[in-house]
């Protein structure tokens, strides 16, 4: 009862199966450089069941026991993704019914192999009123390269019987078989008697596509007018609450080159959602909590690219690299107001609930719920001319060119990188500026800091730390300015495009003209000629 109970903590398959993930993305500190997830067969009765495997450091025999336990940590890096103890006894007992571990490890020139069974029919069926948890280790022999069981005989044949009653497999030898593809080290994970839906069906489909997992019967279908219905519904804000690739390409800020994810044999592509917003900006917020700065992000707001079609909006919430809440609504937009603004951050200074589907509510998150909403509005009265809306707040924009140097910029428009649609005018930076100052929460920063964390924004550092060099602070102002320019370059080059297009089609037009006006002469001339009767005989 205490495993069912502790397993409805997650109500979402896929987020149980991102806290399996998170336990491989933590070995890549140990050398890990995939982690797999796949279908295969319970060779007992052909059913199917769910693979994931790592090549990290695998578990040693007592690492192994902490696993299983309940409520034993070992990650005490603040980096680290996993800290509870508790997400692997919770996600695999909400994926299925039983699961069965295989680790391998090497410790000072000593490989040991783990197996270790946590099975609710076993404890039911047997009518245990204790969690038993059967492991079996071998350590390898290097003088006569065989395996030795550890732990004593009587012990390691008792949890041996129980491994080859009520696992997959039914003898010791195809247990052992389990090791071949694993490699020097790391650790598989296989959970079996999945759980099946209301309809009775398995919870997760690996039928509908071979390369992928769906939830079986969870495609959302998105209410709009019917020419919009496909774009909406194949956005990866809607995909990803059925799809398993699409959730797995969002899960993670950021993941090393060195790194993959494989979906059923397919390398998943790692999506930045940031990446898919036009008319982007960069806007910092300090939270405080009794008079302290709690911590300082970044977040990058902007309009989907397939914005206005579409009506999905919301922020994509990170926390230690990992996804919290993805398309966070903390907004209900009326008559279309916020529709199609998406914002992404990285927020370390709050703490996510033990599932990592939620955040702990928090003065801190409560406090950020509405710098979001604010932001949002913000956001959308001063952008939302450029995507076909009426902009209800007119500011006085000057004609000037902006200035060479800047020192400050307050909370909102950081940095603007923002292009007009054709037909448009070019925002310039002098009256972006003017603009965020009548905004709230204005607040000093300097180019090094900024630059520094629209770097972090877009995932492109790793430590969102305030730096005290000085000479780092204004190499960063200095990059800045460069990149600005750079920008200001690319606006002069468009509109002397523009220019030269306008010029060329007043050519083409007046040459059009001038052919038009000449046909009209031949074809007077022809008409003319037509008239006069040819002489006899000519």
């Amino acid at each position: 009862m205490f495993l069912h109970s502790n397993a409805t903590s997650h109500k979402w398959a896929f987020g149980a199966i991102a806290e399996l993930l998170d336990n491989a993305i933590d070995e890549i500190r140990n050398g890990a450089t995939f982690v797999a997830v796949d279908k295969i067969l319970n060779p007992r009765n052909g059913n199917p069941a769910l693979l994931i495997q790592d090549d990290g450091g695998g578990m040693g025999p007592e690492a192994m026991r902490q696993c299983m336990s309940f409520g034993f940590s070992v990650n005490k890096s603040k980096s680290a993704i996993g800290q509870y103890g508790n997400g692997f006894k919770t996600s695999t007992m909400r994926l299925g019914a039983d699961v069965i571990v295989f680790s391998r490890h090497m410790n000072n020139g000593i490989l040991t192999q783990s197996i270790g069974l946590l099975s609710y029919t076993f404890l039911r069926t047997t009518g245990c009123d204790r969690i038993v948890v059967p492991m079996v280790h071998y350590k390898y022999n290097t003088s006569n390269g065989t395996l030795d069981f550890l732990h004593g005989r009587e012990n390691f044949m008792s949890n041996l019987l129980i491994l080859l009653q009520w696992s997959p497999y039914a003898t010791e030898a195809k247990l052992l078989k389990q090791f071949n593809d694993i490699g020097s080290h790391g650790t598989k994970v296989i959970v079996y008697n999945l759980w099946f839906n209301d309809d009775g069906v398995t919870e997760l489909d690996f039928n509908t596509d071979p390369q992928d997992v769906c939830i079986s019967g969870d495609t959302r279908k998105i209410e709009t007018i019917p020419t919009l219905m496909s774009i909406n519904e194949q956005h990866i804000g809607n995909r990803f609450q059925y799809s398993l690739r699409v959730y797995l390409s969002i899960l993670y800020f950021r993941i090393p080159e060195s790194f993959r994810i494989i979906l059923r044999g397919a390398v998943v592509v790692q999506h930045n959602i940031a990446n898919d917003l036009k008319f982007p900006e960069f806007i910092l917020y300090r939270p405080h909590s009794s008079g302290t700065v709690e911590g300082q992000v970044i977040t990058t707001i902007g309009f989907l690219k397939e914005a206005p079609d579409v009506s999905i909006h919301g922020f994509c919430v990170y926390h230690r690299n990992r996804l919290i809440l993805p398309f966070w609504q903390v907004i209900s937009y009326r008559y279309s107001k916020g529709r199609g603004v998406v914002g992404v951050l990285e927020a370390n200074f709050i703490q996510p609930t033990h599932n990592k589907q939620d955040f702990e509510k928090s003065s801190l998150f409560q406090k950020l719920e509405v710098r979001l909403k604010d932001m949002t509005w913000e956001y959308w009265d001063h952008h939302c001319g450029y995507i076909g809306y009426q902009v209800k707040i007119n500011y006085p924009v000057k004609k000037t060119q902006p200035p060479s140097s800047c020192h400050n910029f307050s909370d909102v428009g950081i940095a603007q990188e923002s292009l007009g649609r054709s037909g448009q005018s070019l925002p310039n930076f002098e009256s972006q500026h003017e603009q965020s100052l009548q905004m709230k929460r204005k607040e000093q920063w300097s180019f090094g800091e900024i630059h520094r964390l629209k770097k972090q924004a877009v995932g492109g550092v790793n430590n969102l730390t305030t730096s005290r060099d000085q000479l780092k602070d204004q190499e960063a102002a200095a990059t800045l300015m460069q990149e600005n320019k750079k920008l200001l370059a690319k606006c002069l080059e468009f509109e002397k495009e523009e220019e030269e297009l306008h010029f060329k089609v007043t050519q083409l037009k007046s040459q059009i003209k001038e052919v038009s006006n000449e046909y009209s002469r031949l074809l007077a001339e022809l008409q003319e000629m037509e008239t006069i009767k040819p002489e006899k005989g000519v």
